[in-house]
């Protein structure tokens, strides 16, 4: 078991927990999200690939991130009022964040070393960036801001750490 699961994180509601008490044992998807970026639209395709494969062990899990733009101003209720109103938003959220520099959170410090299936690691690039880990929370896929949550590539990605 990876011990990116052990690491400390916030809910949105501002309750303490740790990513592994987040993915449950589940694989996830853990993507840095924004409520006024263009690539918005995307928490529809997070939500229903949430809704689909849920029931196999996978969860999404959102980290708002106003690090690109000032995309994400809102407070913590701001950002659940809008993702539950917006897009029926049942997957877990993160507190706030920040995903790149000095302040990065210790998850993204570690998420970003992880390469895309180009070889480069590094920087988020922006909001919507996926990282796709196994039920053990081992970093096994990581698909840029303008891959679709729903990509042929991301898909075929889940179906494979998903339980037979």
């Amino acid at each position: 078991m990876s011990d990116l699961l052990d690491l400390p994180l916030t809910t949105l509601d501002g309750e303490p927990t740790t990513l592994g008490a987040l993915t449950g044992g589940r694989a996830a998807l853990v993507v840095n999200v924004a409520s006024k970026c263009g690539l918005t639209p995307q928490y529809g395709a997070l939500e229903a690939l949430q809704k689909e494969y849920a029931d196999r062990g996978f969860t999404v899990i959102g980290v708002p991130c106003n690090q690109f733009k000032g995309q994400e101003p809102g407070s913590a209720e701001d950002i659940a009022e809008f993702c539950s109103a917006t897009y029926g938003v049942t997957f877990p959220m993160t507190d706030k964040v920040e995903v790149n520099g000095g302040d990065a959170h210790p998850l993204y410090q570690r998420l970003t070393a992880a390469p895309d299936a180009a070889g480069e690691a590094g920087d988020v690039q922006w909001n919507f960036e996926k990282f796709l880990l196994d039920g053990s929370g081992e970093v096994v896929g990581r698909f840029r801001p303008m891959t679709l949550p729903d990509a042929p590539e991301v898909r075929s990605a889940i179906e494979a750490v998903l339980p037979a």
